[in-house]
């Protein structure tokens, strides 16, 4: 299966790299593959694009917007065309932004199914989110052995 990794980039203090680079290789050893969003930092972009971007959404907004655009597009396309399912780690930071309910609601009306992990109390996750959620994991130990056993069954 190809996986698409969502949850919060930009207002996560890492990037959003830490619980991405933690999940991959446990998601890698059972023979799937993943997208990560927070290592694709090129994208579509041009170089200028890349490094610059951050900084226009202060000095110049219509050029953020555009950039941003291509990013959003970038990302829904794959999602749309290549993504098996996706993972989200949910967070106090993945709730300040608003990329990842996006690409939620998306998958979920694409049929696509979206694994959610918890990073939270799940009384404070979006009641909208929790029902793009094909499946809601408290933790990612419970999100591993779902996968180990549907891997499991599917092998059988």
């Amino acid at each position: 299966m190809f996986f698409y990794l969502a949850g919060s980039i930009e207002y996560s203090p890492d990037l959003g790299k830490g619980w991405r680079a933690r999940i991959t290789p446990a998601l890698k050893a059972l023979g799937h593959e993943i997208y990560d969003p927070a290592e694709d930092e090129m994208k579509n972009l041009t170089a200028v694009e890349a490094t610059e971007f951050r900084a226009w959404k202060q000095s110049d907004l219509g050029r953020f917007r555009q950039t941003i655009q291509k990013i959003i597009a970038y990302d829904l396309d794959l999602i749309e065309h290549q993504c098996d399912a996706i993972v989200c780690y949910w967070d106090q930071y993945a709730g300040r932004g608003a990329g990842t309910q996006g690409e939620l609601t998306f998958a979920h009306r694409m049929g696509i199914p979206v694994y959610l992990i918890c990073g939270m109390p799940v009384e404070h996750i979006s009641g909208w989110l929790l029902g793009c959620a094909t499946e809601v994991f408290a933790n990612f130990e419970e999100f591993n052995e779902f996968m180990n056993s549907k891997l499991a069954a599917l092998d059988a």
